[in-house]
């Protein structure tokens, strides 16, 4: 899978691009600093409307435009609003990385309080599933891209 990275690790600031044309569209602050690089899944829309979200679990260096290929490593099920919007948890191709428990209560703590400085944003988390959900979460949730537009690919 292709992941596209909207959100540096360590950046407190939230960029949003548009998922079809990866063009950037617009910034907004958050409460807490991204501890992950962050993005979505090329070709993918999830139950919110958007493509799905992804965090990708590396030490490596990763910018944002960056366009890494990426195994899901698992899925963390999310509710934003009430809407579905989970979460896909993957490591770049190259690397080997396990979801320990200190990667998970870090993504927890950050999805918990990412968006405290917005009254009456609700963030309900679920079950944390394995690699084999993931994969079938993201099939379920692939798009064709609409006719005449291309995607970009790494």
């Amino acid at each position: 899978m292709q992941v596209f990275v909207e959100n540096e690790a360590g950046s407190s600031v939230k960029h949003l691009y548009d998922r079809h044309t990866l063009t950037f569209v617009n910034t907004t602050s958050v409460s807490l600093p991204y501890p992950y690089p962050y993005g979505f899944v090329i070709g993918t829309v999830g139950g919110d409307g958007d493509a799905v979200d992804c965090f990708v679990l590396t030490e490596s260096p990763v910018s944002r435009e960056d366009t890494i290929s990426c195994i899901p490593l698992g899925l963390l099920e999310q509710v934003e609003d009430g809407e579905t919007d989970h979460k896909v948890l993957a490591t770049p191709v190259h690397e080997q990385r396990v979801l320990d428990a200190a990667t998970i209560t870090n993504l927890e703590t950050f999805i918990r309080g990412v968006f405290a400085h917005l009254p009456g944003k609700t963030i309900q988390l679920g079950r944390l599933l394995g690699p084999a959900e993931a994969a079938a979460y993201l099939a379920a949730c692939r798009e064709e891209p609409p006719a005449g537009t291309d995607r970009l690919h790494s």
